[in-house]
């Protein structure tokens, strides 16, 4: 299974979270990828969309291997094998941490602007991604959603691993995936256009469902 662009793959998630439409739903997506999953989302739900922001702490000399994740309010989540396994000092992790936290701050200037967070308190909270490789970083984002109030958690991605959705079964109360591959290797690889967003592309979707919703 294959999806051409994040875009499909969210129209093609909307359908398992149908049930969902009658729970007072927030659709958040994770930026930036998840972000065109999770607007599709939103307008099948005719849910409010915004943002959820948490950074991934990746293996200095291999980014994309998450020793874990970083999320607003200083919620982190380590992954202590992945440290003891890549035999990191501790100076590296801080370093990385850091680093992503200045890039997280950046990131809640530049994509919501003026907009205000959407409140979450009492509400089921979507929380989407265009995939899951460890989980890491869907795993604080559900921390901050339980911290800013949401009465229910939900992950919903097109694509994970077993491992992720394993992990994520512990974090959330429900977890959405239409594809778990024995071995996904890559999120990227279960998509044909898996192009690199920029802060334009994720704030132009978001105002395009501020303007819907008002």
């Amino acid at each position: 299974m294959h999806y051409a662009t994040r875009e499909r793959a969210g129209r093609t998630l909307a359908k398992s979270l149908s049930h969902l439409r009658g729970s007072d739903p927030v659709v958040l997506g994770l930026p930036r990828g998840g972000v065109p999953v999770a607007f599709e989302v939103a307008k099948a739900l005719d849910a409010p969309l915004d943002v959820i922001l948490v950074r991934k702490l990746g293996v200095p000399w291999q980014p994309e291997l998450a020793m874990g994740a970083i999320g607003e309010g200083d919620v982190e989540v380590l992954n202590e094998d992945v440290v003891r396994h890549a035999n990191l000092p501790r100076e590296a992790v801080d370093e990385v941490r850091t680093k992503e936290r200045q890039e997280l701050k950046r990131r809640a200037e530049a994509l919501r602007g003026r907009h205000p967070h959407a409140p979450l308190a009492g509400r089921t909270a979507i929380l989407v991604d265009d995939g899951m490789a460890t989980g890491a970083t869907a795993a604080v984002a559900c921390q901050v959603a339980r911290a800013a109030g949401a009465s229910r958690v939900v992950v919903a991605v097109p694509v994970a691993s077993p491992e992720a959705m394993s992990r994520m079964r512990v974090c959330a109360d429900e977890v959405v995936c239409p594809f778990v591959p024995a071995d996904l290797g890559g999120v990227g690889g279960a998509y044909i256009d898996f192009h690199q967003l920029d802060d334009v592309e994720v704030t132009d979707l978001l105002a395009r469902s501020h303007e819907k919703s008002t």
